[in-house]
């Protein structure tokens, strides 16, 4: 990503010599995932209830899959925010919540007893997942009050501040900046007649 930046910026732009604090990190990028699954499948929820519920033998569940689906689009608009941590915290809840709801599905009279019993395995890792996830986003993002980041090393210019000293003095100075002829001569004539009055 950091080569993609650098060649679309203009020439004379300062370049990305290395990832500071801003990179994204691997929770981060977890995170991201997280919050896009979220939202796809959210979106099933609320549009094919009744192909979740016919696959698990949950018939009749469908405003409670509907509900489900708008937790699901909600958590992951949260997660893809810059509320990362709280939407991936949410859909930790949401995780047990979609557990408690397969395990009542879990009897033996349920003709779809083991896509039940994979859902759950698929939940139960997905959970995992969002555990790490949000874990890490939250320790990534952490900052107690009264932290400062410091930035000792870091000089602004793309080669250093040694190679940036004296730059300026050779640069050519653009026509903007000149002052225009009048100016100049005014103040020239104005500091010849100072010096006749001393």
């Amino acid at each position: 990503m950091t080569y993609i930046s650098n060649i679309v910026r203009s020439e004379g732009d300062p370049k990305i010599v290395r990832g500071g604090r801003s990179s994204l990190t691997t929770p981060d990028r977890l995170g991201k995932a997280l919050g896009w699954f979220s939202l796809g499948l959210g979106f099933v929820e609320l549009v094919a209830p009744h192909r979740i519920t016919r696959a698990l033998g949950m018939e009749g569940q469908e405003a409670l899959v509907r509900t489900y689906g708008i937790r699901e689009i909600s958590s992951g608009m949260l997660t893809l925010s810059t509320e990362k941590s709280l939407g991936l915290w949410s859909r930790v809840g949401g995780d047990g919540i979609d557990i408690a709801t397969l395990l009542t599905a879990l009897r033996e009279e349920n003709p779809k007893k083991q896509n039940v019993t994979t859902a759950l395995t698929m939940v139960a890792g997905i959970t995992l997942l969002d555990i790490m996830a949000a874990q890490g986003t939250t320790v990534r993002h952490r900052r107690a009050s009264g932290d400062r980041y410091i930035y000792r090393d870091r000089s602004g210019f793309p080669h250093g501040l040694a190679a940036a000293k004296g730059a300026a003095k050779d640069a050519p100075v653009p026509v903007s900046m000149r002052h225009p002829p009048a100016l100049v001569a005014m103040s020239d004539s104005g500091s010849h007649e100072r010096a006749q009055s001393h």
